[in-house]
């Protein structure tokens, strides 16, 4: 039988009773075993002292907010945002009604055949109101999901390829230094922005489709952020002067209001992340944004009581030119004519 030495008691690890030990926690300094030895700056720390010691560490994240661990993961927001595109662009294939279905369309009758109809306060029999202001605000969102038909010109589907090759391009950076939540907020507020201006700017019975008003709001938002990094991989100012270029060379084909719409309401969102003071940046951030959320609202239905008016202002249907109301607009045929956003910028 074994006698322990009083002089020199037998030292045993505090979570393993029954094993001998030589070795204390450099942080607590009680006695561990080799199986709960955990390598530290200087010597080894017991496993409760490295959990704890974890939870003290405060979490590394970008300058604008976001995760830095998310930095080098896959930009799950930009594939998830290029494939429903293309998943809707193959809806429209299949069915070409998914275009006036989807489309931003602020205010028309719809009836007979494939035709809109200008609005009128008491249309006739198989005829009903359709657009944004009757309620479809869902319109403000999908049409920014929408492209170009093969058959319908100028573009075609390059619509949708310069659309989403652009979409890629600074979908990568932006959300990397962004985060998921920031640059899907960005990217939808951007959307939104681009429509609310075509709203308010293009004929009423008049569609208008595409991605490029999110696409020039990345494009702004890229250009102020890049500012703030002092980092600028895809060479902010000469983008920006491409994309204002083509938003006037291309205005008679494209939509110039979602285009416009698209790069202010960007570059704002860009102005807001970037600048949130460091203390409350996560807070500033949320109510900057929310407070662009609510003007791109409130403007929304003040086009909306504006375009009520309009349809009750002459019961009888006629324009401030004595036409009557109700005549039908070739949707189907002159696509430049409906307000198609066009490309954001060609790469």
């Amino acid at each position: 039988m074994t006698v322990s030495d009083p002089a020199n008691p037998v030292t045993t690890c505090y979570r393993h009773q029954g094993r001998e030990s030589l070795i204390r926690c450099t942080r607590c300094d009680r006695f561990i075993c080799t199986d709960c030895m955990r390598s530290a700056a200087v010597g080894f720390q017991c496993p409760e002292c490295v959990r704890s010691g974890n939870r003290d560490v405060r979490e590394a994240r970008t300058v604008f907010g976001a995760q830095a661990a998310a930095g080098g993961a896959v930009p799950v927001v930009t594939i998830g945002l290029i494939v429903l595109n293309f998943a809707v662009y193959a809806a429209e294939l299949m069915r070409h009604s998914v275009v006036k279905q989807l489309s931003l369309l602020p205010d028309a009758l719809d009836g007979p055949g494939e035709g809109l109809y200008e609005p009128m306060a008491s249309p006739p029999p198989g005829y009903h109101p359709i657009g944004i202001a009757h309620g479809e605000w869902y319109r403000l969102f999908t049409s920014a999901f929408v492209h170009a038909l093969p058959t319908d010109p100028p573009f075609g589907p390059a619509h949708i390829l310069f659309n989403m090759l652009t979409l890629w391009m600074f979908g990568v950076v932006l959300e990397r230094h962004l985060g998921r939540v920031r640059f899907l907020a960005a990217y939808l507020l951007s959307a939104l922005g681009g429509a609310v201006l075509c709203y308010f700017l293009v004929t009423p019975y008049t569609q208008t489709i595409g991605a490029s008003g999110a696409i020039f709001g990345l494009i702004g938002l890229y250009f102020v952020l890049s500012r703030k990094l002092h980092f600028d991989p895809l060479g902010a100012q000469r983008q920006l002067i491409f994309a204002v270029v083509w938003l006037v060379a291309a205005s008679r084909v494209t939509s110039w209001q979602g285009h416009l719409g698209g790069l202010v309401t960007g570059v704002a969102a860009g102005l807001v992340i970037a600048y949130a003071p460091r203390a409350r940046q996560g807070a500033v951030q949320l109510a900057g944004l929310a407070a662009i959320l609510a003007l791109l609202i409130g403007a929304t239905a003040v086009r909306t009581a504006t375009l009520h008016g309009d349809d009750t202002a002459d019961p009888q249907g006629r324009d401030a030119k004595g036409g009557t109301h109700g005549r039908t607009v070739v949707v189907a045929g002159d696509r430049p004519a409906e307000g198609v956003a066009g490309r954001a910028s060609e790469h």
